[in-house]
């Protein structure tokens, strides 16, 4: 089962005793502050961490074809969860 975005608002709303609007407001925010930090890492402390790394430049294949093609160097952004997520996971 995978949350939404809907699901992740409705959350926020009932465990902060928020309205909709504002927990809404709240996500956003987050998401936001996360795409303007490109250049930085976000650490948030027994969660986990957002940071960006860049992938080299590779030669692709399409399977259909078998023709080869470059593929760019890009940024990705990557997260990393805390040992302490890690361990209520496993």
């Amino acid at each position: 089962m995978s949350l939404g975005k809907k699901d992740i608002i409705e959350n926020i709303k009932s465990k902060a005793h928020i309205s909709n609007n504002t927990s809404k407001a709240l996500l956003e925010r987050f998401l936001l502050l996360i795409k303007d930090n490109k250049k930085r890492n976000i650490k948030l402390p027994k969660f986990g961490s957002f940071y960006t790394h860049e992938s080299p430049s590779r030669i692709g294949r399409n399977p259909k074809t078998k023709q080869d093609f470059k593929i760019p160097k890009r940024k990705k952004l990557s997260f990393k969860a805390s040992s302490s997520i890690r361990k209520v996971l496993n």
